[in-house]
C-alpha cells in the first residue's frame, strides 16, 4: 500500500535511531521547544513560483497569517536548491521563530534543515520531504505535512488501468523535478501499480521540472521518438497541459487517441476532464496555511505531533470535475 510505504519511509530512520539512544530518552527530546504566545515570526521558504500550485500555496500561507498570529517572513528561490539553502539561513539570522519548508530536493536542503535545528528552530516540511536515511521526522524536524505521493501515483495508475479500452498502452511518462520527493514517489507509486498489467510499457520516462513549457518541449522531443504513444502519465498538471498542447499541435487528439493522467487538481486540469482532453487528475491540495497553523499551535501547547501529518485527497475525473472546478485554483 502506498500509504504504508511512505510511513516506512518517513519512520525508519527514527526506529534505527532509537536503538542507540539512552533508554528512556525520547527522540522527541532532540526537537527545539516552542512556547506558546500570541504571535510568531514564521518563515516560509518557497521553492518557486512558477505554476498555479505553488502561487496558491504560497496565497494559503499569506492568508493564514492574518488569522494566526503570524509575522510571516517569505522567500522564493526561484527554483533554485542553493537559492532555498540561503533563503532559510537568512531567515535563521532574523530570528525566527518557526520555519515551514517545502524542500525542492530531497538532498540539498538537509544542510538548512540541520542549521534550523541548531538555532533552536522547529521545522515543519511542508509538501516535499527530505532523505529520510539523513534526517528524520522526530529528531531533526518536528513533522512533514503532505499528501501520501505514491499514493497518488498508485491511483492515477488505477484509474488508467480500469478505463483504458485499447489492447497496448505505451506510455511516456513525464516526471517532476528530479530528486524532489513528489517525483520520486509518484513515479514509484504509478510504476508499480502497472507493472503488473501485461497491456502498459513505459517507453520513456523524462523530467519536466513540473513546468507547463518544459514539459511542452520534453513531450514535443519524445513524440518524434515514440510517435505510436496513446498515454502520458504526468506528475503535475501544468505538465499535463503542456504535454497537450505539444500533442495537438503534432495533429494527435488528447482524450481521444493519446490518454492523459495526472497528478494535482488544478483549475486548468479539471477544465481539460470537462472538454474530454484529460481522463483523470488526483488531488494534492496546496492549501497548507491552516493545517500549517493547527499542528504549530499544538506543537506550542505540548501536544504530540506525529511524524507525518497526512493529507487526504480527492480524484477528479469527467464525473465530478464540473462540480468541484469552481473551487479550483
Amino acid at each position: 500500500m502506498g500509504g504504508e510505504t511512505m510511513k516506512r519511509r518517513i519512520l525508519m530512520g527514527a526506529a534505527a535511531l532509537s536503538l542507540i539512544l539512552p533508554a528512556g530518552m525520547a527522540l522527541a527530546q532532540d526537537l527545539p521547544p516552542l512556547e506558546a504566545k500570541d504571535s510568531y515570526k514564521v518563515g516560509f521558504a518557497q521553492t518557486e513560483s512558477n505554476n498555479p500550485w505553488r502561487i496558491a500555496q504560497t496565497k494559503s500561507f499569506q492568508d493564514t497569517a492574518a488569522t494566526c498570529g503570524w509575522e510571516l517572513v517569505l522567500t522564493d528561490a526561484g527554483g533554485s536548491a542553493a537559492k532555498q539553502v540561503a533563503d532559510v539561513d537568512s531567515m535563521i539570522a532574523q530570528g525566527i521563530d518557526v520555519l515551514f519548508l517545502p524542500p525542492r530536493e530531497e538532498s540539498p536542503l538537509i544542510p538548512a534543515v540541520m542549521r534550523a535545528k541548531g538555532a533552536g528552530i522547529p521545522t515543519f516540511l511542508v509538501d516535499r520531504s527530505v532523505d529520510p536515511n539523513v534526517a528524520q521526522a522526530g529528531r531533526d524536524y518536528v513533522s512533514f505535512l503532505g499528501s501520501d505521493f505514491i499514493d497518488q501515483g498508485g491511483r492515477a495508475a488505477g484509474w488508467l488501468t480500469e478505463n483504458f479500452k485499447g489492447d497496448k498502452g505505451v506510455i511516456i511518462e513525464l516526471e517532476g523535478t528530479t530528486g524532489s520527493s513528489p517525483a520520486n514517489d509518484r513515479k514509484k507509486g504509478f510504476d508499480d501499480a502497472i507493472a503488473g498489467d501485461s497491456r502498459f510499457s513505459i517507453v520513456a520516462s523524462r523530467s519536466g521540472d513540473f513546468a507547463r513549457d518544459e514539459g511542452r518541449k520534453v513531450m514535443e522531443t519524445l513524440l518524434q521518438a515514440h510517435p505510436d504513444v496513446n498515454v502520458v502519465y504526468a506528475h503535475n498538471d501544468e505538465m499535463a497541459i503542456g504535454a497537450i498542447q505539444a500533442l495537438e499541435a503534432a495533429g494527435r487528439k488528447p482524450g481521444e487517441d493519446v490518454t492523459i493522467v495526472s497528478v494535482d487538481g488544478t483549475r486548468d486540469a479539471l477544465q481539460a476532464i470537462i472538454d474530454g482532453k484529460m481522463g483523470v487528475t488526483v488531488e494534492s491540495s496546496p492549501f497548507f496555511g491552516p493545517l500549517a497553523c493547527d499542528t504549530m499551535k499544538k506543537y506550542a501547547a505540548g501536544e504530540t505531533i506525529t511524524p507525518w501529518v497526512k493529507v487526504e485527497d480527492r480524484i477528479f475525473t469527467k464525473e465530478n470535475a464540473a462540480e468541484h472546478i469552481g473551487e479550483a485554483y
